[in-house]
């Protein structure tokens, strides 16, 4: 039987040929080269400006090359980049055969989280060249992803609490037993457990005085910035959660933010970016039910945005779900609520102050009946002992007109699962990227998911437009960069001509 005979390893790789002639024209690196060439770098926030002496630095776009290789291909780790380096080709014609190391390619990812930043806008403006960004229907969200951080190195007042409780009570045990008769040998054995004990007291009393000086509710002490977030249900997380923005019509991200708290407080900001990058408020907002918060529906509303999230049960439901609260009628001129009986409630006028969080303080006005007290269908409406009363905030205007939203175009809402939730099935399940690889705070996890979305804009933006129209048009902007730069260091010069001969005449003028 024949078989395909191997090449001596006498002789070079690809027969001698050269690597331009190794990688395929229609290899997709090819466009990550002419992508990053087409990037203004220096404007973009890289350093580009280096002294002379001591060894020459790498350029940023070759470490930057490197990286969003390195992400669209699932390789992370700077150590893996640097084995790349040495041992595949397409990363050798990339980098012109330069191998940085780990060191500094991590350096580079942990200094450069705004211009990374900056990189991804170059992505939603390269979508919207190709008119890929529909900017009529967003849909927004936030997905955990998990810090370098253990549950075990998160603490919180009622965790340390705990640990000071049993230290105590192990010194209270020690020093009971140094009571007691001993061997020199376990009298030293228990001192030296009494000494660790306190130095582990020490610790945590640190840690308890840490959270009082911040005003936080927990610290990490792996990866000071992360949280103990909830992820599903009671199942929690020591992650980041990162703010996404998603356009409908194909899926692409236009907005990131990576934080370390919770949906609540964060719409309002996304709306602003958007309005900002979409050119108009005229769009449509899809959010779930953690975003549900009248101050971010105020604000939304005041952008003009067209907002539909999802509206959370009840707290206190009736026995009965048609004696909620939505089938009450309210009359704004009256300022009265009537039952679905025909019963009035009304005010006392009184302001009521309700404190939830540091900053979340909601002010409402309670209506009552007196008809409860003979209301045939009590027992179905409420098992309050005083009747029912309905609270009205300020911020309950805003809540109907998101309710009205929602039931004028119902089926619309059930679109944004479908739209928010592709780029984290990719970048997390087919990808594997549902952690943070960095350490020591949000800006340096903000860098490592700004190159994930940078990534994925990338890869679905060249499996939509095809690779040669890409090409062209990353190469059309390299040029078009080239060109700026050449009449801007010609301006320069003539700039400085001009100063020079500027100087010497005044000079002249004034020492004859």
């Amino acid at each position: 039987m024949k078989f395909k005979q191997a090449y001596s390893r006498d002789e070079p790789p690809g027969g001698g040929v050269s690597l331009e002639e190794l990688i395929s024209p229609d290899n997709e690196v090819r466009f990550i080269d002419a992508f990053v060439d087409s990037l203004p770098l220096g404007e973009l926030g890289f350093r580009t400006d280096f002294l002379d002496n001591g060894r020459p630095a790498y350029h940023p776009s070759v470490l930057l090359k490197l990286l969003v290789y390195g992400y669209l291909n699932r390789i992370r780790s700077s150590r893996c980049l640097e084995r790349e380096c040495h041992r595949n080709l397409e990363v050798m014609w990339l980098l012109g055969q330069l191998a940085p190391d780990h060191n500094t390619i991590a350096n580079f990812r942990k200094n450069n989280s705004t211009a990374i930043t900056r990189v991804f806008r170059a992505t939603v403006r390269t979508a919207q060249h190709f008119e890929l960004i529909g900017g009529e229907l967003l849909a927004g969200d936030s997905t955990k992803l998990r810090a370098q951080n253990s549950k075990k190195n998160n603490y919180n007042r009622g965790k340390i609490a705990r640990h000071l409780d049993y230290i105590e009570q192990k010194l209270s045990d020690c020093q009971l037993a140094l009571s007691q008769p001993q061997q020199a040998e376990q009298a030293e054995q228990l001192l030296d457990a009494m000494a660790r004990h306190a130095l582990r007291r020490e610790y945590y009393l640190k840690l308890l005085q840490h959270l009082q000086d911040a005003g936080e509710d927990q610290v990490s002490t792996s990866d000071p910035e992360s949280r103990q977030l909830i992820i599903r249900n009671t199942i929690t997380e020591v992650a980041y959660n990162v703010q996404t923005t998603v356009d409908a019509r194909h899926c692409l991200l236009i907005d990131y933010r990576v934080t370390n708290r919770n949906d609540c407080k964060a719409m309002g900001n996304m709306l602003r970016l958007a309005k900002s990058i979409v050119g108009n408020s005229s769009f449509t907002a899809l959010f779930d039910k953690g975003y549900h918060t009248g101050s971010e529906l105020e604000i939304a509303q005041k952008l003009g945005v067209t907002t539909l999230v999802a509206i959370p049960a009840p707290a206190a439901n009736a026995p009965d779900p048609g004696y909620n609260v939505e089938h009450f009628t309210y009359d704004p001129e009256q300022d009265t609520y009537t039952c679905p009986q025909g019963a009035v409630l009304t005010t006392n006028g009184s302001v009521y102050t309700k404190h939830r969080g540091k900053s979340n303080q909601t002010s409402f006005h309670q209506y009552r009946t007196k008809a409860c007290k003979t209301c045939a269908v009590r027992s179905l409406c409420t098992s309050a002992k005083n009747g029912k009363l309905i609270e009205r905030n300020t911020y309950t205007p805003v809540f109907e007109r998101n309710r009205q939203n929602i039931a004028a175009n119902p089926a619309l809402y059930k679109r944004r699962q479908a739209i928010v939730e592709h780029p984290f099935g990719t970048i997390k399940r087919q990808w594997g990227y549902s952690y943070v690889l960095t350490k020591k705070g949000m800006e340096r996890a903000s860098a490592d998911v700004g190159l994930m979305l940078v990534a994925y804009n990338l890869r679905r933006i060249l499996n939509i437009v095809g690779w040669e129209r890409l090409l062209a048009y990353a190469k059309a902007c390299t040029a078009f960069l080239s060109l700026l730069w050449a009449l801007s260091t010609m301006f320069r010069a003539r700039w400085r001509s001009f100063c020079q001969s500027t100087k010497s005449t005044v000079s002249s003028a004034i020492y004859p």
